[in-house]
């Protein structure tokens, strides 16, 4: 050992860069000798490390973390008396440099490791960050309607919670408590998101004699490499425990049952938590769910289908074809590269039906999850254009002809949710998931994905290199390239997992072999894991009910059938006395949110709240849910045409014009509609029915139904005074106590007929 080395010894604060921002650690450096031992304790977990130290006085070390995903990263630093300054290399992140100085010298112990969680949360675990809770609200509301407001949250933290209690005499014993990974506020909605079934309704809650409960999922406390479980669950977890307590103290001595649900990214925390925790909820119902494979293929999928179908203008083909009454084969009028281009969508499980909208659809939820490829797989570009196997380098296909470049300059910054900046000028073309890549300024070098384009203003997703998108400012040259957008559009080609995931039997070969080059990294399960703090393996505790939607364009519904099939494996042949699968037919990823959506899918969120309290009659009173009944051919979900063989919750709507699904008339002649609505066992009574004979999404016309009713048989007339072609709608509404007033658990389905005017 050199005279100089002793100086390493000691303590020391180090800041490192990373592409989500800075992350603080500090390093212990206990012993030295031929080489050095110590600790790191770091967001990414605490590590005893043993490293070397040159001939140069450089140190060089590895840390293999677990979180907030499996990684290995290398260190090299050297210190200059009390300064510290070195690189580390974070396995498929890149590099990151390294600062910091000394805050205590010499051999002394450092104070002991903070103590990490070690296996499953119980209600007995007391987690070392997440243990003092204080409250700094505590009244009585009145809106949405009467309620006792309660908020707080965990001291030292940035974790904070909002409990909702109801009147005594309407409590039953029971807390609902929502979660979505961009539920940035502890508080009911509105949170800065667009997705409209992601957040409680109160009103309801306190109807099923619930109190609600919701976090901030930590806060600032979850940001960059810290553990994913934070937000996973942790921060609710410790929030659901401390509301019993408040609870107790209202309402006197009990357990509260608890009912944990989330959808889309929140399926990923709801299943997380239901691996992952032991009796802090009783009961998780995710709702359109992924696998952890599905980021980004789910996207990618449609992105490649769309641009080589709307070359030519055939998506109002294949729509004609699919609708009632057309010819029921959309590749019809296709030549082989749009036939191959639908059917490669299809076979991944993309829902026919779901091109009704193809004027305004795009890439979706895609520019959320979009960063990660070039953070993670930085050479795929590269290789996308360059290698054989990769469609950016087949000749025939000639997507080079598509690439553009367009230089411009930042206006200004804009501080929001998703941080903005404006553009002194945009390309008058399609930009859509491009890259600006910054040619000046701070942030020079940097290329960062555009999530949301409105008009010369473009936004950032929270994934995206966060240090680039702080440091762009006014006057900075900036390129917009959509290399990476076209690359990123056959991804799922090269990302091939195992041979569970029906969705990719079309890119294996006979032998089971891949038809395309794999990358070396998985970007799903990385995804997956940040999200559900664990990948999902099927292992749950208490019940679970999933919730999918057959029309579901951003979570394939065959998905929820793969974690069917998790849970089998994981629990064995009694799998069922904890998991039940409802299918919903006519819905998509998120309630209809205009005319032209109303007129084709449904309001699930009737289905939601009906689906909890049937949770919580299967927790508490042992009465479990019928199962929706299925098949899975070819990642297509099918399911039986009438109710009784179906199950599930939905009513059924079989309705005919003139006898069939089409008719042709003369205008002004009117046409006879004939329906059959009927409910599954145990669904209720029908409280509604209503005709939109147009089409349009407005239903003005209502039937008379007599209460009880578990069967229905309607009829109508309507003439047409105008030529054209028209989809008749009947939408049904079915109650399961048959309450036509009330708001709640009011399950819809429809049925929809062609009717051509000359």
């Amino acid at each position: 050992m050199s005279a100089a080395e002793p100086h390493v010894l000691g303590t020391w604060d180090v800041t490192m860069t990373t592409p989500v921002g800075p992350q603080r650690m500090q390093l212990h450096i206990l012993t030295v000798d031929t080489g050095f031992t110590g600790r790191i304790e770091s967001p990414m977990g605490n590590h005893e490390i043993a490293g070397s130290i040159g001939a140069d006085g450089e140190l060089r070390w590895e840390m293999k973390a677990a979180k907030p995903m499996p990684i290995t990263v290398r260190f090299k630093a050297r210190i200059d008396g009390d300064r510290f300054s070195g690189s580390a290399k974070l396995g498929l992140f890149g590099s990151s440099t390294l600062s910091g100085e000394r805050v205590a010298a010499g051999t002394a112990t450092p104070p002991p490791a903070a103590t990490e969680l070690d296996g499953p949360l119980t209600e007995d675990t007391v987690d070392p960050t997440y243990r003092d809770a204080y409250i700094d609200v505590d009244e009585w509301r009145d809106a949405p309607a009467p309620h006792r407001y309660v908020h707080g949250g965990f001291t030292g933290t940035d974790a904070r919670f909002s409990f909702y209690f109801p009147p005594q005499a309407q409590y039953r014993k029971r807390f609902f408590h929502n979660t979505y990974p961009l539920a940035v506020h502890e508080d009911v909605g509105p949170f800065p998101i667009a997705f409209d079934v992601a957040t409680g309704d109160l009103g309801f809650s306190f109807d099923s004699g619930a109190y609600y409960v919701q976090t901030n999922l930590g806060g600032k406390d979850r940001t960059g490499m810290a553990d994913p479980a934070i937000a996973a669950y942790r921060v609710n977890a410790a929030a659901a425990k401390f509301s019993r307590q408040v609870a107790r103290e209202m309402y006197g001595e009990h357990r509260p049952w608890g009912y944990l649900f989330g959808g889309s990214g929140g399926s990923y925390q709801t299943i997380g938590s239901a691996e992952n925790t032991r009796g802090i909820w009783d009961g998780f119902m995710p709702f359109v769910m992924a696998t952890p494979n599905a980021i980004p293929s789910m996207f990618t999928i449609r992105m490649h289908a769309l641009r080589v179908l709307r070359e030519r203008n055939v998506l109002p083909a294949i729509m004609d074809a699919i609708d009632p009454g057309g010819s029921g084969d959309p590749h019809a009028t296709l030549n082989a590269r749009e036939s191959a281009a639908l059917s490669e969508a299809t076979r991944m499980g993309f829902p026919p039906r779901g091109w009704w909208a193809y004027e305004t659809l795009g890439s979706g939820y895609f520019s959320e999850v979009a960063p990660l490829v070039p953070m993670l797989d930085p050479t795929y570009i590269d290789d996308f254009w360059t290698q054989p196997g990769y469609l950016g380098s087949d000749p025939a296909e000639g997507l080079d002809r598509l690439c553009f470049t367009f230089d411009t300059t930042v206006v200004r910054t804009i501080d929001a949710f998703h941080k903005k900046a404006e553009l002194a000028a945009v390309p008058e073309r399609d930009f859509a998931d491009a890259h600006l890549v910054v040619l000046s300024g701070a942030a020079a070098g940097k290329s960062i994905p555009i999530a949301w384009i409105d008009g010369r203003i473009v936004s950032f997703a929270l994934a995206s290199d966060q240090t680039a998108v702080a440091a762009l400012a006014a006057g900075d040259r900036v390129r917009i390239d959509n290399r990476w957008a076209l690359a990123l559009q056959t991804y799922h080609r090269h990302q091939l997992p195992s041979a569970d995931y029906c969705g990719w039997d079309q890119f294996r070969t006979a032998d089971g072999t891949p038809r395309y080059p794999q990358r070396e990294v998985l970007i799903g399960p990385l995804g997956a894991s940040g999200t559900a703090g664990s990948v999902p393996d099927g292992r749950i505790s208490g019940k679970m009910l999933v919730v999918e939607c057959l029309m579901d364009i951003d979570a394939l519904a065959w998905q929820a059938d793969w974690y069917r099939n998790k849970v089998r494996a994981a629990l064995g042949a009694d799998y069922e006395s904890q998991f039940a699968l409802w299918f919903v037919d006519h819905a998509q990823h998120d309630n209809p949110q205009t005319p032209a959506a109303q007129a084709r899918t449904v309001n699930f969120s009737g289905v939601l709240q009906q689906g909890l309290r049937d949770l919580a009659a299967w927790v508490e009173q042992g009465r479990r849910p019928h199962d929706t009944r299925y098949q899975v051919e070819d990642a297509q979900v099918q399911v039986p045409a009438g109710a009784r063989d179906r199950g599930g919750i939905q009513p059924v709507v079989d309705l005919r014009v003139n006898g069939g699904v089409r008719a042709e008339i003369a205008a002004g002649v009117a046409v006879n509609f004939e329906a059959v609505i009927e409910l599954p066992p145990d669904a209720g009574s029908l409280v509604a029915a209503e005709w939109d004979f147009e089409g349009t999404g407005s239903f003005p016309v209502t039937a008379e139904i007599a209460p009880g009713q578990a069967r229905l048989t309607l009829d109508a007339t309507h003439a047409y005074p105008q030529p054209g072609t028209y989809f008749a709608v009947l939408r049904a509404t079915a109650q399961r106590e048959g309450d036509a007033q009330t708001r709640y658990g009011r399950v819809q389905n429809l049925g929809r007929v062609r009717v051509v005017v000359h």
